[in-house]
């Protein structure tokens, strides 16, 4: 996979996806529409063209950029949005605290929690798209380290890490009763054991959190 593009766009058709939640035990099924997703993590380089900025522990150019917390995540999606002449899909109030999401922005933004599980599975029914070994760099595989992003096989819909290499920050909210503003990690990473690289496999962090196995993917909506 040539990474050097950057940000290339994967359309993904609509559908629906179920999500469950292990504290509560509670099912609910959501109706996606048609958006776009990266075919790759944000990368390295890419992520300092935008901001100035190499914040990952690991460097290299092609590494999925990490140690970046939900915030830095969701400027950059501004940043990039108006380097491209798309409209900021996010409005950031002035004590640096609260956010808004224009739905109706044409710009780059963080996947929903079911927009990326819909795009992980891409069709399939099972925890993997495919033989994880293939498909994901996790503690099985990866030497304890970081790799390029697209040194896996890909899903049957053309992206590549959905599963391993770096978590990925996703735009909801995990569980406000009990963990606050704490956001929606998918995906598991390099350091995480196979039960942890799964499509429906959840974590959480605190979005001011910058830790060296999270970074992001990002997607734009379709609007007409």
């Amino acid at each position: 996979m040539d990474a050097s593009a950057g940000n290339e766009m994967i359309a993904i058709p609509p559908g629906q996806v179920t999500l469950s939640d292990r504290r509560t035990q509670r099912s609910w099924s959501i109706e996606l529409a048609p958006y776009r997703l990266a075919a790759l993590p944000i990368t390295q380089a890419l992520y300092a063209r935008i901001t100035g900025r190499r914040p990952s522990t690991a460097q290299g150019d092609q590494l999925p950029v990490e140690g970046v917390s939900w915030w830095d995540a969701v400027r950059f999606c501004n940043a990039l949005s108006q380097r491209d002449g798309f409209a900021p899909a996010y409005h950031l109030h002035a004590n640096g605290e609260g956010i808004e999401w224009d739905e109706s922005a044409d710009g780059y933004r963080l996947p929903t929690e079911a927009e990326w599980e819909h795009a992980c599975r891409a069709g399939t029914t099972g925890p993997h798209y495919g033989p994880l070994d293939e498909i994901a760099w996790y503690r099985g595989n990866s030497h304890e380290r970081i790799h390029d992003v697209g040194g896996r096989q890909p899903n049957p819909w053309g992206l590549y890490d959905m599963l391993g290499n770096v978590w990925d920050w996703c735009w909801d909210i995990y569980d406000a009763e009990v963990y606050g503003t704490y956001r929606v990690l998918r995906g598991g990473g390099w350091f995480d054991e196979h039960w942890s690289c799964r499509a429906s496999a959840r974590r959480r962090s605190h979005p001011g959190f910058q830790v060296d196995d999270v970074g992001f993917r990002i997607a734009r909506s379709i609007v007409s």
